[in-house]
């Protein structure tokens, strides 16, 4: 879908992450929490990345902190630009735009969301661009009020407030970027203000009102990180994923299992370092996602793959769950053998699974069985493993 914009109409938008989140009660600010498995951050960056209509996006973050901002964001951090927050919102606002303005393509209309709101359907956005598109110097996403509204009286129920003319403000909110910026350039309140649309409001603009979301939630204070966590949980289904694999041993090759170097006589023979751990823990993912195997994926035939270390196997996996907004709930693999003896390896590979799938050690579990000397693996021909994970992904997965 897109806005079919008039010319020449080129959107930016400023993702403010620069403040610290002291209201809501968490250690570290709020942006950077964990919501559904990412930082609360890349939900809306996601959403604004993901819009045919944005051409260009400035996050504000924390001084000092734009090494930890890239670094939560990963991959999404690619081609964002950053900037450093103010003392203020309206400081913050005010660098993201200053650097907009020096760079070479300066946009015409500007969208400003506040990272706290991390989801962010595209009809909003869509709405607000059109209001944009039909002439306004601003347009903001609002909600009616649905509660009675009293005046508190020291403590005591005062005069009903008409609620019918009153609307809930939320953003983003969207403005010509010439406006904005003189708004900004000129403000001169004796206080700071809440939101830009009131800086353009006091130029004498209008500010032109579209129909919000609810999903628009802000976490503000102790509790909505827990309920925006349900909220999200709750539009997320479970899938389970199995993976079997087996290699031969043999004396000339090193022994890897789970992505950790096991001093042992034998190693396993394979067109990759043959970690019969990590492929059957590949397998399993894969399958939880319904995308084929290990081998549709890295096929034995590509010499690309000769030796390869199977991290890299696992890390894609990962990837894949990352990119259909999933998340892994849990993980158990059993590496199948007479030897050597896994236990005194155990908690180094749980580790190093950890670090692959970039999830907490409490998600991993790894544990090992023999078949009592039955079998190829109970002859010592090889060794075998199985992987059992369950994800979850967005009911409607496509």
């Amino acid at each position: 879908m897109s806005s079919a914009l008039p010319n020449p109409f080129r959107i930016a938008a400023i993702l403010l992450a620069g403040g610290s989140g002291s209201r809501s009660g968490a250690q570290q600010p709020k942006q950077f929490r964990l919501l559904a498995g990412r930082a609360v951050l890349a939900h809306s960056l996601q959403a604004l990345l993901d819009h045919p209509d944005v051409s260009d996006i400035v996050i504000v973050t924390p001084e000092g902190m734009e090494d930890e901002t890239r670094t939560v964001l990963g991959d999404l951090a690619q081609g964002v630009r950053f900037t450093v927050g103010g003392a203020t919102r309206r400081l913050s606002v005010a660098n993201a735009i200053t650097a907009l303005a020096e760079s070479d393509s300066p946009p015409t209309q500007i969208l400003i969301h506040d990272s706290a709101r991390p989801i962010l359907p595209a009809q909003v956005i869509y709405r607000l661009i059109a209001a944009l598109a039909s002439g306004a110097k601003g347009a903001m996403p609002v909600l009616p009020v649905a509660d009675t509204l009293v005046i508190d009286q020291q403590g005591a129920a005062g005069d009903v407030v008409d609620r019918s003319i009153l609307r809930r403000v939320q953003t983003p909110q969207a403005f010509s970027f010439q406006a904005i910026a003189a708004a900004h350039r000129d403000w001169c309140g004796s206080e700071e203000p809440t939101d830009d649309a009131q800086m353009l409001r006091a130029t004498g603009a209008q500010i032109a009102l579209v129909e919000g979301d609810a999903r628009l939630e802000k976490i503000t204070y102790p509790g909505d990180h827990e309920r925006m966590e349900q909220q999200l949980s709750a539009q997320l289904i479970s899938c389970t994923g199995m993976g079997f694999d087996v290699h031969r041993l043999v004396s000339d090759e090193a022994l890897w299992l789970c992505g950790v170097q096991v001093p042992h006589t034998h190693g396993l023979a394979g067109h990759s370092d043959a970690d019969v751990a990590i492929h059957a823990l590949v397998d399993a993912i894969l399958g939880a996602l319904a995308e084929g195997d290990i081998g549709s994926h890295f096929p034995p035939s590509d010499p690309q793959w000769r030796g390869a270390r199977s991290d890299r196997f696992l890390a894609f996996a990962m990837e894949r769950v990352a990119a259909r907004d999933g998340l892994l709930d849990h993980a158990d693999v059993t590496i199948i053998c007479e030897a050597p003896k896994i236990g005194p390896h155990r908690d180094a590979m749980r580790q190093r699974l950890t670090q692959i799938m970039g999830v907490d050690l409490s998600q991993i579990s790894v544990k090992a069985t023999t078949t009592e000397r039955l079998g190829l693996t109970g002859r010592g021909e090889g060794i075998a493993a199985q992987a059992i994970v369950t994800l979850r992904l967005p009911e409607n997965r496509g």
